[in-house]
């Protein structure tokens, strides 16, 4: 669990006699001149986070726009040339001990890959007679791009290597989820419709869910976060976007969404209890509707479940800690030891 401290806070503590007179100013100077390299709201971390996003859509952009003009041999010199150069960068950040700007130069780097290894392809003739450009990469399933997909968890984890930092594991949990796609296209021979989409989505996202879990605890730095986020993305998404005519259905997908908040509580990770109040917020908005069709209290029912998720929230705000400790200690001590993120 993280807190955030302020010097009022330093005050009460030598005023309840837990800090001797002057202590409190000497930690606030150690902090201030030794800041948290881990990520947290605040407007650098945003800045840095937005600036990388930003330049990771820019020259996916730029370099699939040039395609034209540069041709296979031009465009793969360029691609490696930005990998290298954002990767050159990153490591001089981080060893000046700027590591969430070197991180994330490092995560550019690594969303790069999939362009230069599409150029590679083209130059060496092992590309396809397919009329497909890079871009396409993001929008259609096909078999063809399995080498860009395992070619950037490569990338990814040679980064990682370099500079171990959380949010490399985002690309590749990205070309994975592309790939868990990909893959069950080639192997079947036939184009997936989108029912079959949703629940390669679906069995993906659990399979990262639970990976993330079995990392999650076993380092200083959160892997598992960005794991959590793209799995609850697959997972959550392909469940939502599923077609159920059965209320029996829709009732088991509130039940899994209440779930989800029942393991935000359990593993102190509140990305899981947003997850699942959506999904119960929406649920209970389908049978508000079903209830209120045509009335003019559907809007005040709906405004009513907002306020009661508004309570929900403050409620579990005041006992979160209690509530993750009541739960946890009616799990086996067997899978408590096995998975350090129950001890978090």
């Amino acid at each position: 669990m993280s807190l955030t401290l302020d010097p009022e806070d330093f005050a009460r503590a030598v005023t309840a006699g837990v800090l001797q007179p002057g202590q409190d100013q000497a930690l606030l100077a150690f902090f201030r001149q030794h800041p948290s390299a881990r990520p947290s709201f605040q407007f650098a971390h945003v800045a840095y986070y937005f600036g990388a996003l930003l330049i990771m859509g820019a020259m996916g952009w730029l370099l699939n726009r040039a395609w034209n003009g540069l041709g296979e041999g031009a465009l793969l010199v360029v691609a490696v040339c930005y990998m290298v150069g954002f990767t050159a960068a990153g490591l001089r950040c981080w060893r000046r001990g700027l590591e969430i700007p070197g991180g994330l130069l490092g995560a550019v780097a690594v969303s790069l890959t999939p362009l230069a290894i599409y150029a590679l392809e083209r130059l060496t003739g092992f590309w396809p007679g397919l009329d497909f450009s890079s871009h396409d990469y993001y929008r259609y399933v096909h078999g063809v791009w399995l080498p860009m997909e395992l070619g950037t968890v490569l990338v990814g984890v040679l980064m990682l290597r370099l500079m171990p930092f959380p949010f490399i594991v985002m690309p590749m949990a990205l070309a994975l989820w592309f790939f868990s796609m990909d893959f069950s296209e080639w192997v079947y021979g036939i184009d997936l419709d989108w029912t079959q989409r949703r629940w390669v989505s679906l069995w993906f996202g659990l399979a990262m869910l639970l990976g993330s879990l079995l990392v999650d605890g076993r380092s200083r730095r959160d892997y598992a976060f960005w794991g959590y986020l793209a799995g609850l993305l697959a997972f959550w998404g392909g469940l939502s976007l599923m077609d159920s005519d059965s209320e029996l259905g829709k009732a088991a997908y509130c039940l899994i969404n209440l779930l989800l908040i029942g393991a935000g509580v359990l593993l102190r990770r509140p990305m899981f209890a947003v997850f699942g109040a959506l999904g119960v917020a929406g649920y209970l908005g389908h049978l508000s509707y079903r209830v209120f069709a045509d009335s003019l209290a559907f809007p005040l029912v709906l405004t009513l479940i907002g306020l009661g998720l508004i309570a929900l929230g403050v409620a579990y705000q005041k006992r979160r800690d209690r509530l993750t400790e009541r739960l946890r200690t009616g799990l086996p001590a067997s899978l408590v030891a096995l998975l350090p993120a129950l001890r978090r």
